[in-house]
């Protein structure tokens, strides 16, 4: 007994429940006034479960089948896209796939020029900014506005139940989740993995794995170096070729849910029911205990990289501090020499040694760590004065 709900903005539409069927056709088409590309759409599909009445009705609760979500910066103007979204949800024993839903989206827009033009406008009022609320007063006003849109979605026709507007605004997304705690770890460690392919890329050319590229380096590195007024120029362009580099593998269609990003194949059982349980919790102390250990135990390695941060900035903030007054001095006479020498030297020469030093070959180098390194790690932080 399936029925769709789809949601842009402030305006809620229902469509009317198939009953009985496995492969329900509602063809049944919306529109809405955009307000803004960044918006996203959302279609959620319900098992209804109130239509037989009486008391167990009451009491019973329409099931979830699963939701889509566009968002319309992702689809080209005036183009129709005819697509079968998987409808997937995740329950206390795991991920299942509930079956498909097709959709014909299309996005008009009849001004190019105001759509370009919105992209520059602020997401939010002027009052926002200048007033900006904490996050405590955003969740209490979010609580409110989610309870007061149940109340009244709840009195329409055909209503729409409190379950179903909650799954369809997200409602509990904030509450700990080890397995989202994850997914958002990666999505991090993704989002800077240019960083590390540029690294590694480095890497080579510093090794002479490949001695025509290192060349090309030391060549393409000595004329941004002679003429810095290149540079700037050379990295817009650099951006210009690898974006236009990257048009022919641009995504064909808009993107939907993602069990692999979610991280919802490769974790445990026991993660599942974690995130299902209540708030505050209806577990008993055994399973709490164990709870509480592992995530003692994901705390101390996160406590761990923190620590280690916080050390190497205070290392920074004690090279003139004269909390060891050897190494103060010694960085003081060290900038003494090197006021003189950049004074004395142009900069560029300075500058083209430092590029050729660190991409020597390996038969130069030494595995020893450096001198400026075995400095800096001695510098004393305020590690010893923890309790």
């Amino acid at each position: 007994d399936a029925y769709c709900v789809a949601k842009y903005g402030p305006k809620w539409v229902r469509t009317r429940t198939i009953v009985n069927s496995f492969a329900p056709k509602w063809n049944e088409q919306y529109t809405w006034d955009v307000y803004d590309p960044y918006t996203v759409i959302t279609i959620g599909v319900f098992d209804n479960c109130h239509l037989q009445g009486g008391s167990n009705a009451v009491d019973s609760q329409d099931r979830r089948i699963g939701k889509v979500r566009i968002r319309l910066s992702t689809l080209n103007a005036d183009r129709i896209y005819t697509l079968s979204y998987p409808l997937i949800v995740l329950e206390p024993n795991g991920v299942k796939k509930t079956g498909e839903i097709q959709l014909s989206v299309r996005f008009t827009c009849s001004s190019t020029w105001n759509l370009l033009q919105s992209y520059t406008q602020p997401l939010f009022p002027q009052m926002h900014y200048l007033l900006p609320l904490s996050v405590y007063q955003i969740e209490s006003l979010r609580h409110q506005a989610t309870h007061t849109l149940s109340s009244r979605l709840r009195r329409a026709e055909p209503p729409l139940q409190s379950e179903v507007v909650e799954y369809m605004l997200d409602v509990g997304s904030n509450v700990w989740s080890l397995r989202r705690g994850r997914a958002n770890l990666e999505r991090l460690l993704a989002a800077f993995n240019l960083l590390v392919e540029a690294w590694k890329w480095f890497d080579q050319i510093r090794k002479w794995k490949n001695p025509i590229s290192t060349m090309a380096v030391h060549f393409l590195y000595s004329m941004l170096i002679l003429f810095p007024d290149m540079i700037l120029p050379l990295v817009f362009l650099m951006c210009v070729v690898h974006g236009a580099s990257q048009y022919r593998k641009r995504p064909r269609h808009p993107p939907h849910m993602d069990t692999k990003l979610s991280l919802v194949e490769s974790v445990q059982s026991d993660d599942f029911d974690e995130e299902f349980d209540t708030f505050p919790t209806s577990k008993n102390v055994k399973v709490l205990k164990k709870r509480y250990d592992r995530l003692r135990s994901i705390a101390g390695r996160m406590m761990t990289i923190i620590g280690d941060l916080a050390t190497q900035a205070e290392r920074l903030n004690s090279m003139l501090s004269w909390r060891d007054p050897r190494a103060t001095s010694l960085f003081m006479g060290f900038c003494l020499i090197a006021c003189i020498a950049f004074y004395l030297v142009p900069w560029r020469l300075f500058a083209l040694g430092f590029g050729f030093f660190g991409m020597r070959h390996p038969r130069f180098r030494i595995s020893i760590p450096s001198m400026p390194q075995n400095f800096f790690k001695r510098l004393p932080a305020r590690t010893d004065s923890m309790i």
